[in-house]
């Protein structure tokens, strides 16, 4: 199932799509779900409720800082709710608001099956893998490990068993050689922006025919922990690689030496081979390998 992007519409497509729109809540906390809010909102899909994670203390004074989600929220004048849970004070608040319908992005906690069934056209996640492959929390990662020529987006509709909802929309996207997370995250939010706009239409019409997961092909894509990143420079090169690929921009990759941490921040895999090519040294700057190997 694919879906491309359709063209920007004219100020008066623009009018009749918004006067004809169902209502939405938002559901989405960091910058990911913020640059997705942007492009909807860029091609006429306002929510009528932003749901997001309170504010958090951040950087070395710890100021309490709203999310990237809220900020844009407010300064497009959206309502906001900031719940610490889905308890049932939260669920009232989000139901007065009388919503049809539900989108996340990396909201960052987990639905009870009373809020999903608080919208009557359910509710749609976005998911940054080709589900059935890759539920859960890091499926991007997971691909990368894998050694997967392929990821891409799906949009499901969501029920109690995480990301086992039915199909909505979904496209593949090519994994280059040299992609690391850095890289092909961007692009995987990007697509992801671009498939709710071109399907919400449809989808508000009861146009999209939801297309069942097939449970036996499921995968689990499970949370990153620091010390996942630990490598060894002895390890199979691919292995070493598709590790450095995978934590790029997320937890990072690591040796020890001499019993201390030294983190890599660039390598290459050339000709089979894994070279690191920059560290920071616990407690040091970031350095060329071959100073660091040198000592």
């Amino acid at each position: 199932m694919s879906t491309m992007l359709s063209s920007s519409p004219s100020a008066e497509e623009h009018g009749q799509r918004s006067a004809a729109r169902l209502r939405f809540a938002y559901f989405g906390t960091p910058q990911v779900a913020a640059t997705t809010l942007a492009a909807l909102i860029e091609h006429g899909f306002t929510p009528e409720l932003v749901v997001t994670a309170p504010d958090a203390p951040r950087g070395r004074g710890l100021v309490l800082t709203p999310s990237e989600t809220k900020t844009l929220a407010e300064a497009h004048g959206i309502p906001v709710l900031t719940p610490e849970k889905l308890d049932e004070a939260a669920l009232g608040a989000i139901r007065a608001h009388a919503c049809d319908y539900a989108l996340v992005v990396a909201y960052g906690k987990l639905f009870p099956e009373e809020l999903i069934n608080a919208f009557p056209m359910g509710v749609l996640n976005v998911h940054y893998s080709l589900l059935p492959k890759y539920r859960g929390a890091t499926p991007l990662e997971s691909a990368l490990l894998a050694g997967e020529r392929e990821t891409g987006v799906t949009v499901q509709k969501m029920v109690k068993e995480m990301d086992a909802g039915d199909i909505i929309a979904q496209e593949a996207v090519a994994i280059a050689p040299t992609d690391t997370a850095r890289e092909l995250r961007p692009r995987l939010i990007t697509l992801g922006a671009r498939i709710l706009i071109d399907t919400l239409p449809a989808f508000e019409r009861g146009e999209r025919e939801p297309v069942p997961q097939d449970p036996s092909l499921a995968t689990r894509a499970y949370k990153l922990k620091k010390e996942d990143g630990l490598l060894s420079l002895d390890a199979p090169a691919e292995e070493n690689w598709r590790k450095y690929r995978a934590y790029a921009d997320t937890i990072g990759t690591y040796f020890l030496h001499g019993g201390k941490r030294v983190k890599i921040t660039d390598a290459e895999n050339a000709s089979g081979v894994f070279r690191v090519l920059a560290v920071i040294p616990e407690g040091k700057r970031e350095m060329r390998y071959a100073d660091f190997s040198k000592d």
